[in-house]
């Protein structure tokens, strides 16, 4: 039997970000992943002669006081990464083009043009506010929810005005902040707003609270970045330096069980079994649930969201030769009409960069990564051929390929997402926020009130790279809280 101080299941950033603070520590850390290699949904693939990306293709959390910037600050570790002048375009039904610029003023400038000077200015300041404490304040609140006095009391000691002031923001929508402005009968800007949303945050406006909706809506307000080959390189430093410590990463074993024996925990995969003191999970809370037979971990059953709650993914890759230059990388496009088999009123596209040559074996090739919203996907089958014709003629209409250039398509479907992630029903993106939920009320990082813990983006919902890197922040911090003594 195999044996290590931590033993964590899953590579994805919540996880690989636990790993690399605890082996930081002078932990032995093991890492059990079912796949052939890294990252879960943001990592990146070779298939005929291009790199695609995985999931996830957007990357925010560079830059003082975020959390993928407090992971590699802290372990000292350099991404190079491009930034990017224009965040995003919106290309709205009407056939107007939205530019998602960084700086604020500019930003609510083009909102004013869009959609009309009234309530804009006021809207997005309002906004903006919340989310720069929002992230202010991200890594001041790390025992967050509170499960246990000790989380109350370092949360007593982190607490600032600035803190109960923007409590509030908890118990409303953005819906309440679209009304406050009397923007909710801006037919155009309400669907602006909702398809925005869907990206980061996973529902619309009337469920989404104001706390983290207006993280949402304002990401394209911070720095963006794009990392050349893909985002397994965001990855793959991280493996690295693990490494590097003395931790190890097992590939192409799946976990099928977890049992508690002498206070050590002991994990059986499809090939070896292991044992460890400590125990992080990095799948989702819907799988890990399923790998315990420990009483209190059942119990979180109540908590998780069933898959008419939840999203997949239908996702595009192409290969194509370029017909133009591209101002930017990351779109949004809102459809005339719902896609078909998945109701989708908007579709995102991601361009690698005309710099990078590192995406395509030919010279002078780019990559296109599409994905769009797929609703209940344990009971929602797709004829991928539909969805792809509807979609090649919105790229061809909106001048993003000409037809003949394409070199090399493929598609996925939720089930595809089962085969990749081992995610249950293939549900991506995490745990939609929903307003009955108020921030406090989220999974506990804790699992069973012992030794394990749970990261990913089913503990922190939404907000892509950052949320999930804040979970495995978090895990760390109450791990430290609850057994100091023993780490030290």
């Amino acid at each position: 039997m195999k044996k290590s101080d931590v033993l964590i299941i899953g590579t994805g950033m919540g996880a690989l970000t636990s790993a690399v603070l605890l082996a930081n520590k002078g932990l032995k850390v093991r890492i059990i992943e079912q796949n052939w290699q890294p990252g879960g949904c943001t990592t990146s693939y070779w298939r005929k002669g291009y790199v695609f990306e995985a999931g996830a293709t957007t990357l925010v959390g560079l830059g003082e006081g975020m959390p993928l910037q407090y992971v590699l600050d802290t372990i000292g570790l350099n991404i190079p990464a491009r930034k990017l002048e224009l965040p995003m375009q919106v290309h709205l039904k009407s056939g107007e083009v939205v530019n998602r610029y960084e700086d604020l003023n500019r930003w609510i400038g083009e909102a004013e043009r869009v959609f009309g000077n009234k309530g804009q200015r006021q809207f997005w300041n309002e906004c903006f506010a919340i989310s720069d404490f929002v992230w202010k304040n991200s890594l001041a609140q790390l025992a967050f929810p509170p499960s246990k006095p000790k989380d109350l009391i370092q949360a007593i000691k982190s607490v600032s005005w600035s803190q109960v002031a923007n409590l509030k923001y908890s118990f409303i929508s953005v819906e309440a902040i679209l009304r406050k402005y009397n923007l909710h009968k801006n037919e155009s800007f309400v669907q602006f707003v909702n398809e925005q949303l869907l990206i980061t945050a996973q529902n619309h406006m009337q469920e989404v609270n104001a706390l983290f909706g207006a993280t949402a809506l304002c990401y394209t307000c911070y720095p963006n970045y794009y990392i050349d080959g893909g985002l397994l390189n965001l990855v793959t430093p991280l493996i690295e330096y693990l490494e590097s410590k003395g931790g190890e990463i097992v590939y192409r074993q799946a976990v099928t069980s977890i049992q508690k024996s002498n206070n050590k925990y002991l994990i059986s995969t499809s090939k070896e079994e292991y044992e460890a003191e400590y125990l992080i999970s990095g799948i989702p809370i819907n799988n890990t649930i399923d790998l315990f037979e420990d009483e209190k971990v059942i119990k979180l059953s109540s908590k998780l969201m069933q898959s008419k709650e939840l999203n997949s993914a239908f996702q595009m890759g192409i290969g194509f030769v370029p017909h133009k230059d591209f101002d930017c990388l990351h779109h949004q496009i809102h459809l005339p009409d719902l896609l078909p088999e998945t109701g989708s009123a908007s579709f995102f596209i991601s361009l690698s960069h005309a710099e990078d040559k590192s995406r395509a074996d030919e010279p002078g090739h780019m990559v296109m990564s599409i994905s769009t919203h797929s609703p209940d996907p344990e009971n929602h089958i797709i004829d991928n051929q539909k969805v792809e014709e509807v979609i090649i003629k919105e790229l061809v209409k909106n001048d993003f390929l000409l037809e003949e250039n394409i070199r090399f398509m493929h598609s996925s479907s939720p089930k595809s997402w089962v085969k990749w992630t081992g995610r249950k029903w293939g549900f991506v993106g995490g745990y939609p926020q929903y307003l009955k939920i108020k921030p406090w009320q989220m999974l506990d990082a804790r699992l069973d009130g012992h030794k394990a813990y749970q990261v990913g983006d089913t503990v922190y919902p939404g907000q892509g790279i950052p949320g999930v890197t804040l979970s495995g922040i978090i895990a760390v911090e109450k791990m430290m809280l609850d057994w100091e003594s023993n780490l030290n």
